[in-house]
């Protein structure tokens, strides 16, 4: 087997939450077998504090993340970019380069902007749902990978 990382690619519009969180939780449970990064269509320019807070609860630290542009990305080659909102798949349909294109979409936690524990509960359920459904997913995808170059 080629003992090459694979690289990922998260995208999401603002890269404010939810791709801060997969690329955290993608680092922790894979960082050995892939290098993972993240960005926005339109960078919000921050990491949503509620972000931070939800993955501190797990033991991942994604305090150190900045919101980036995915044009920072573009020409870097990536194995896989992974669009985590629907608007940034849609802004997104074509990434120019080599590599796969998945969606596993999650409804932005910010939409309860109103209500702060309902959005704190929202971080949480999303963060859940990453961990049981996009981490499983990754997974398999980086074996059938690893066969292939077998």
């Amino acid at each position: 087997m080629d003992a090459r990382k694979l690289r990922v690619l998260v995208l999401c519009t603002g890269n404010a939450a939810r791709s801060q969180m997969a690329e955290g939780l993608i680092r922790a449970a894979l960082g050995d077998r892939v290098q993972v990064f993240s960005a926005g269509t339109h960078p919000a320019g921050y990491v949503h504090p509620m972000a931070i807070q939800v993955m501190r609860e797990i033991g991942i630290d994604i305090s150190g993340h900045r919101s980036k542009s995915l044009s920072e990305f573009i020409g870097q080659p990536f194995d896989l970019v992974l669009t985590v909102c629907d608007h940034a798949a849609e802004e997104c349909p074509v990434w120019p380069g080599q590599g796969e294109r998945m969606h596993i979409g999650y409804p932005d936690p910010g939409r309860w902007a109103w209500d702060e524990e309902r959005m704190l509960e929202e971080f949480r359920e999303i963060r859940d749902r990453m961990r049981e459904e996009l981490l499983p997913i990754l997974r398999r995808w980086i074996e059938q990978q690893e066969e292939e170059d077998v």
